[in-house]
């Protein structure tokens, strides 16, 4: 077994499938994570874990590592370690984080019983919860569906209603925060080509970015229209993580509202279908 390999075995062996947001049930020879549970959680397969585990796959991809690391609850300074065992260039200050520390996936796991989102600092979606997935759809986390500057401005459907003055704020806030976030990671190469196809395919997003406009995101309210429960109208808040530029979108809404008693539903719907 690889320096790697040990490494991966002993994170995993620490994660208990509680914390991970799984069923605790069941025969375990240890108190971890189950290689097919880790393989879930980070979108690989059970092979490729047991391979890398025993050393016998090589050179594996920062997206791969990126999601273990997320998947095993690693800090910034072990997801560093990881990176540099997998021969992988650690990410620099220059690039946009993307890595969801423990913390921030705490205060996911506590808002279960709400939509909840954590974004990059270029509205890439890196962590959602399940009522989010129930009320959006798969598709909305993965793909480049899974950016929300591109389907924004890419006319990609979306189930969310907006005013078309609220539409309006929203975009110019979406490309306030593109611009500010291509400052700040000048050397992260996805972030600009996003930016660069953006402003060759949208005449609104090339608009906007002309403008050099700044602003800062505001609770707003949004209905999103669900195929199991219908219209839901949220009252949404951007929340930003501690330490870094991750954002903590959070959809709740008004209690003791009929829109409180279809999340309750939805909510049903979720425990189902992920049961």
């Amino acid at each position: 077994m690889t320096e790697l390999g040990s490494l991966l075995r002993a994170w995993r062996d620490r994660v208990s499938p509680v914390e991970a947001g799984l069923p605790a049930g069941g025969d375990r020879r240890s108190p971890g994570l189950r290689r097919e549970e880790l393989a879930a959680l980070s979108n690989l397969s059970v092979d490729y874990i047991v391979r890398l585990e025993q050393g016998r796959a090589q050179h594996p991809s920062p997206q791969v590592l990126g999601s273990l690391a997320r998947a095993l609850r690693l800090t910034d300074d072990e997801r560093d370690h990881l990176f540099r065992m997998g021969g992988v260039a650690v990410p620099t200050k220059t690039m946009v984080p993307r890595h969801v520390t423990p913390g921030v996936q705490h205060i996911v796991d506590r808002l279960g019983e709400v939509p909840v989102a954590v974004f990059s600092a270029g509205w890439d979606i890196l962590l959602v919860n399940t009522l989010w997935v129930t009320l959006f759809g798969a598709a909305s986390t993965s793909g480049r569906g899974s950016n929300l500057l591109w389907n924004q401005f890419m006319g990609v459907s979306t189930v969310v209603e907006h005013t078309a003055e609220h539409l309006a704020e929203f975009r110019r806030d979406l490309v306030a925060d593109a611009r500010v976030a291509a400052a700040r990671y000048p050397d992260d190469s996805p972030l600009a080509s996003l930016i660069a196809e953006l402003r060759a395919r949208s005449d609104d997003f090339e608009r906007l970015w002309a403008t050099a406009d700044f602003s800062e995101h505001r609770e707003s309210r949004k209905t999103v229209r669900n195929p199991v429960v219908g219209p839901i109208t949220f009252d949404c808040d951007v929340l930003s993580a501690p330490g870094s530029d991750l954002k903590i979108v959070v959809y709740t809404v008004v209690p003791g509202s009929e829109d409180a008693a279809k999340l309750d539903l939805l909510r049903v719907s979720a425990l189902r279908a992920f049961a």
